[in-house]
């Protein structure tokens, strides 16, 4: 049975534990507030910004020809951005952006494409991308966590740079969703080709004379596909942000709710050590009387 100085040596430990994971869950919930507002905002931008070209695609119909837009006839190379956080404690926010990241170039090989090149962004991904061997470009793996919209726009750029230019033929984005605070669910897009089938059916409920389109429609589609890029390539990694805060969050909180737990069992035991001594003690005064 423990002694009291090893129990107390003990709670003194876990209280120091607590007041460590207590901090680091406000922290981090005061990180997810801010993060999540700005990502809220942008989904419902970006969700519009999307519904307005596919409306004016519609316009246009046939004659739109955007690089962006068409598929490569073979598909030889293709990117992954794989998106995790810089840190750990954060549950299983990190292992489940590694299996998304594992099961798409598993499937990415069963299809016949023979390059992936993999985009790290988080310190956690590219440990997970190099351990497994894969090509890795690391030079935006810092955006994790706090992202900069002109460090995103940078990675998003150079993507529909190298898909026009033939050296990709498909770019996918692999991440966790927020969904809520106890739901971060990896998920897939696909970032290129652009694809508007999402929106066909907004599309169709939005009246397409309703839109006033300065200067003509195939100029202004030229320019608002890669906005619309950098601007989705931005929503998600605030999206990834904010469920990984949210998935520290609650993992902090998760194990501050232990502690309290273990302390209290072991100040129940400490009392209990304690009681027992005094009455040893009275015993042995009783027996020496």
């Amino acid at each position: 049975m423990a002694s009291l100085k090893e129990i107390r040596s003990r709670i003194a430990s876990v209280n120091s534990t607590l007041k460590i994971t207590s901090a680091m869950k406000m922290v981090a919930s005061a990180k997810l507030h801010r993060v999540q507002s700005n990502a809220e905002a942008l989904t419902e931008y970006e969700k519009h910004l999307s519904l307005m070209a596919s409306v004016l695609v519609r316009r246009l119909g046939d004659s739109v020809v955007s690089p962006l837009t068409l598929p490569h006839k073979t598909e030889r190379h293709a990117a992954v951005v794989a998106i995790a956080s810089n840190g750990s404690l954060c549950g299983a926010f990190n292992a489940n952006a590694v299996h998304a990241l594992e099961d798409t170039v598993k499937r990415l090989h069963n299809e016949g494409v023979a390059d992936i090149t993999i985009y790290p962004v988080g310190e956690k991904i590219v440990q997970a991308a190099h351990k497994a061997g894969y090509d890795t470009c690391d030079d935006f793996q810092s955006l994790a966590g706090a992202p900069a919209y002109d460090r995103t726009t940078d990675l998003a750029c150079r993507l529909m740079e190298q898909f026009t230019a033939g050296k990709i033929d498909r770019v996918l984005l692999v991440y966790n969703h927020f969904h809520s605070m106890g739901h971060q669910k990896p998920c897939e897009e696909i970032f290129l080709p652009m694809d508007f089938s999402a929106n066909e059916a907004g599309a169709e409920e939005g009246n397409p004379d309703l839109y006033l389109f300065e200067p003509e429609a195939p100029r202004l589609l030229d320019e608002l596909i890669p906005y619309a890029l950098r601007t989705r390539m931005y929503r998600v990694l605030l999206d990834s942000a904010t469920a990984e805060h949210a998935a520290r969050t609650v993992a902090m909180q998760t194990a501050s709710d232990n502690a309290r737990e273990l302390l209290d069992e072991l100040s129940l035991s400490y009392n209990k050590r304690r009681q027992q001594a005094i009455t040893d003690e009275l015993a042995d005064i009783a027996g020496a009387n």
